[in-house]
């Protein structure tokens, strides 16, 4: 992997670790505040649970250090870009933090002293800060102070050197002046903290106003319990001991960490650094070979959709010349008279919400639904959600209970004496960005009993009925599971009447119990069952008796491996579903979640060559164990062969015939 990719990785695992301590560990220690012994599967009590999951993140977290500071770092210094500190800055340097420390850094720090009649500061989640140990020369009393690193303002680094290529961490430019901020004192000692809180938060289904209640919530996120605190190995114990007192912290609780602080931060060196010879070669998506237009005029989205079912492929195949182009046509079509979407995660540039926005101005009928509760993404939603209700558009905000998590739109057009629906169903978020760095697929159909299920599927999100069954799609949380384990069950079937049969999946994560139960069954019965996972997987494949015909991968290469495919082969005939839901209880149960049938030869032909090419990647698969390890699958002297890199040679490839072919 290119460098800089790796260091964007180390920035990827440390932000994904955060999130896990301000959700997950911050649920297991509400649990043991409130008394209650949850358990799993597994029967581990909750406070073991936390044990073990401290020694495992120090584990991972020594690995992650020795990988920075062992290789990549010095890898940076050959290339010319250096993460100095105050030991490794050269003489000339340690004079430019200093200047640069006086001109922009200093007017922006507030010390706070702890003692003499001031409590101890509240510290915000995930914000980095120095202790500081002071005496006082004239009583020879010792106190401690707290400064705020305000990497929020000026940057985690401050960039120095005549090519801007010595990256210095803002901390340590404090650190080297820290008489400047306590002048008359003796700094004794200091060292670096970081706090994470609980993050967390639950909507009682009865709230009168859930915009209001989600906005209360998001104050209240500031001040969550605390669940870890990182602190500088080798900090001062005295120091190292106020600051868990005062945060009145259990051992547990506490992460001492043999390297930089937060390598969450290490993006803001890899987006600086320039360098294109240490990133990944840049792609750009093509246009799907049936969306491509002649004489560089776009293609009519809606006739396309009629002459037949349409699959793009992100981020190989253009989001902006498939899905944002057919909103777009929508909103500008004088025959279009309503369009509804579903809006999980989205982007600020996105031109989806104010296409939207325009097509209420235009006397359309515009619905979307807003998912509030969208972790860490509540703001920009209430943002949206907004503007759109000031400009007319009737935004709806779900199902209380349930998280509104199917990605969908629905356009309805007036063609003759009757009203056509239009309907793209995706796997990823509606979001320009991501759509570049997941692998995600979107189908667009006009299939009348799909359009009629989308539509019905909408008018439970907006008003009150509950469909019991729909016509080909499945829908979560009524009939979606039900009808998966009816698959597994009717491809066991199969196999057993002596008619080929195997079963592929591939999906973010396989958690459900009685999913997993299904599978272990039709293994069980002799069924081949091939499983591309990306990450929590919680099957055992190759187990004696249980899963021995049971094989998992996953993918981790330079997309985000997002898709999902649900194949079932049973005889000449294979069924093949797509759309946003992963198997886990909280998808199946607690969201509503949307999954359709694709029925186009051609198209299932595509998918399951997806299928086929992860199951044979030997460049960035991982193969599970039976004893539940992930172990990189390599094949010395076996063809190379990666899954990513092959899509964007085919997507390309085929982009270019039909180039060439509307040319000739």
């Amino acid at each position: 992997m290119p460098l800089l990719e790796r260091i964007r990785f180390c920035s990827i695992y440390a932000s994904n670790l955060d999130e896990f301590f301000m959700v997950r560990v911050a649920g297991l220690f509400d649990q043991l505040d409130a008394g209650i012994d949850a358990r799993g599967p597994d029967d581990i009590p909750t406070s073991q649970q936390i044990d073990a999951i401290q020694a495992k993140v120090l584990e991972l977290d020594a690995r992650l250090h020795s990988c920075f500071d062992g290789t990549l770092r010095p890898s940076l210094e050959e290339q010319g870009i250096r993460i100095v500190s105050l030991e490794t800055a050269s003489e000339r340097e340690r004079r430019e933090i200093d200047t640069r420390f006086h001109e922009q850094v200093f007017p922006a720090l507030t010390p706070l002293v702890v003692g003499l009649g001031r409590p101890f500061p509240y510290i915000s989640n995930l914000s980095l800060s120095l202790g500081v140990l002071l005496r006082d020369p004239d009583s020879d009393t010792e106190i401690i102070a707290r400064v705020k690193v305000p990497k929020e303002l000026l940057g985690r680094f401050l960039r120095i050197g005549e090519r801007n290529e010595v990256f210095v961490p803002l901390e340590e430019a404090i650190a080297a002046n820290l008489d400047a901020l306590f002048p008359g004192a003796e700094v004794v000692d200091h060292g670096y903290f970081r706090v994470t809180r609980d993050a967390d938060f639950t909507i009682s289904d009865e709230a009168d106003d859930l915009l209001q209640a989600v906005q209360n919530e998001l104050r209240r996120r500031r001040f969550g319990e605390v669940v870890r605190l990182e602190v500088a190995a080798g900090m001062n114990q005295k120091l190292r001991g106020q600051l868990i007192d005062a945060l009145r912290l259990e051992d547990r609780e506490v992460y001492d960490v043999d390297g930089l602080i937060d390598l969450a931060d290490l993006d803001k060196v890899v987006d600086a650094s320039g360098r294109p010879d240490l990133r990944f070669k840049p792609w750009t998506p093509v246009t799907q070979p049936r969306l491509q237009g002649e004489d560089d005029e776009p293609v009519d989205m809606f006739t396309a959709i009629r002459q037949g079912d349409i699959l793009v492929h992100h981020p190989y195949d253009s989001f902006s010349s498939s899905v944002e182009r057919f909103v777009l046509q929508a909103v500008a079509d004088p025959d279009v008279l309503a369009i509804k979407q579903t809006v999980y995660r989205t982007s600020d540039d996105s031109p989806l919400v104010p296409a939207l926005i325009r097509a209420s101005e235009r006397g359309k009928q515009a619905v979307c639904m807003v998912e509030l509760k969208a972790r860490f993404d509540e703001e920009a939603n209430i943002h949206w959600a907004k503007s759109m209700e000031e400009a007319g558009v009737h935004v709806v905000y779900g199902i209380p209970g349930l998280k509104t998590h199917v990605k969908a739109v629905l356009v309805a057009r007036r063609e003759g004496d009757r009203v056509r629906e239009y309907v793209h169903i995706g796997t990823g978020n509606y979001n320009p960005t991501t759509a570049r760095l997941y692998t995600d697929f979107g189908l667009f159909t006009a299939d009348p009993e799909i359009g009629a299920d989308v539509a019905e599927m909408f008018n439970f999100l907006t008003g009150y009925g509950r469909p019991a069954e729909y016509r080909k799609v499945l829908v979560a949380p009524t009939t979606m599971r039900g009808r998966i384990l009816e698959e597994i069950e009717a491809t066991v079937a199969a196999h057993r009447d002596g008619r080929k049969a195997r079963i592929a999946l591939k999906m973010n994560a396989l958690v459900d119990a009685r999913c997993i139960q299904a599978l272990y069954e039709a293994s069980r019965a002799g069924v081949p069952v091939d499983l591309n996972v990306r990450g929590v997987c919680c099957l055992r494949p190759g187990v004696a008796g249980v899963s021995e015909s049971v094989r998992v991968v996953s993918i981790v290469g330079r997309f985000l491996e997002h898709s999902r495919i649900y194949a079932f082969q049973r005889g000449e005939e294979t069924r093949v579903l797509t759309g946003s839901a992963d198997l886990m209880p909280r998808n199946l149960d607690s969201r509503v979640e949307l999954v359709a049938p694709v029925e186009d030869e051609g198209l299932k032909a595509d998918l399951l060559d997806v299928l086929e090419r992860c199951f044979a990647d030997n460049v960035n698969a991982w193969e599970l164990g039976s004893d539940g390890v992930w172990r990189r699958r390599s094949a010395p002297g076996e063809e190379r062969r990666s899954v990513q890199e092959e899509l964007r040679e085919r997507h390309a490839a085929r982009a270019g015939e039909q180039f060439a072919t509307a040319a000739a």
